[in-house]
């Protein structure tokens, strides 16, 4: 990308930035920092403040699958790392392994031939796809905002995927399994897609004056034959996104103020065994008697 922008965020707005220097918070700490969707999990259950202050501090080591994920996004964004194709099976010899230490002091996404080729069939299923093609064929890719929330006066920021010249917003997630019937709703829960989304739609509103007129989720899976499933979430989960949101917002407002990060608890904490356990041991019990 040209004339990225590398100066401290200190005004409300959209920018075109690099995505390490989105992700390294470009409102200075003076102001206070800003918080992301992804933060926002961090802060609220089941994790808690102390994880995300230590992910803050350190980063988070990224997983293949994360990796697999971040070159799919390059690919049918047009954005991103270049990546370093490396024509070995494994990293098991040390060539494989100096030509993978290479590629990252070059700035460059290592990835295994045979991982590349996957990566580039996932890319153009979507592409090819009759409702997935089009809705990324015209469009800005991971345009960067940055507003001060009205109600907690705290900074915010996300960064979009893909902005339609109509006022869409499409989030693109590779995952295991594209069903939409279980897979992709637990997707919504256990990664916090639906606090995402939420999320997203305030700064849209926030930095566009109005809502999008569409939040679009394209799921694509990672095992062949890469299915496609767009996702829309109902007027409830949004709405419960929201509430977590405030709650993200208002605890992140208090650790900055107090200084103080803390973990679930300091003190003893009496534990009991999940209801499904308590209900299965107990089936299991009855089971034995009966015998």
């Amino acid at each position: 990308m040209d004339d990225l922008w590398t100066e401290p965020v200190t005004k409300p707005g959209i920018y075109q930035m690099d995505e390490a220097y989105y992700h390294s918070d470009a409102v200075p700490e003076a102001l206070g920092g800003s918080l992301s969707s992804s933060g926002a999990k961090l802060l609220l259950p089941p994790n808690c403040p102390a994880i995300f202050d230590y992910q803050r501090r350190h980063g988070k080591r990224p997983s293949k699958a994360m990796e697999l994920g971040t070159v799919v996004h390059g690919m049918v964004l047009g954005t991103g790392q270049p990546v370093a194709v490396l024509d070995y099976p494994n990293y098991n010899t040390n060539a494989a392994k100096d030509a993978r230490d290479k590629a990252i002091a070059d700035g460059k996404v290592p990835m295994l031939a045979e991982k590349y080729a996957e990566a580039e069939a996932i890319a153009q299923a979507v592409r090819d796809h009759r409702t997935a093609g089009p809705l990324f064929a015209e469009g800005d890719a991971e345009q960067s905002g940055f507003w001060r929330d009205p109600e907690f006066g705290v900074w915010r920021r996300c960064r979009w995927d893909w902005l339609t010249p109509y006022q869409e917003v499409a989030d693109l997630k590779t995952c295991a399994s594209a069903s939409p019937h279980d897979d992709i709703p637990k997707a919504m829960h256990n990664f916090g897609y639906y606090l995402q989304n939420a999320w997203y739609r305030d700064g849209f509103t926030e930095l566009f004056g109005e809502e999008p007129r569409d939040f679009l989720n394209v799921f694509v899976s990672t095992e062949p034959p890469y299915l496609i499933t767009i996702a829309r979430l109902d007027d409830k989960a949004v709405s419960l996104g929201r509430q977590r949101c405030r709650a993200a917002l208002e605890k992140y407002r208090d650790c900055t103020e107090a200084g103080v990060w803390p973990a679930w608890s300091d003190d003893i904490t009496d534990i009991s065994l999940p209801y499904w356990a308590e209900r299965q041991i107990e089936s299991e019990i009855l089971h034995e008697f009966d015998h």
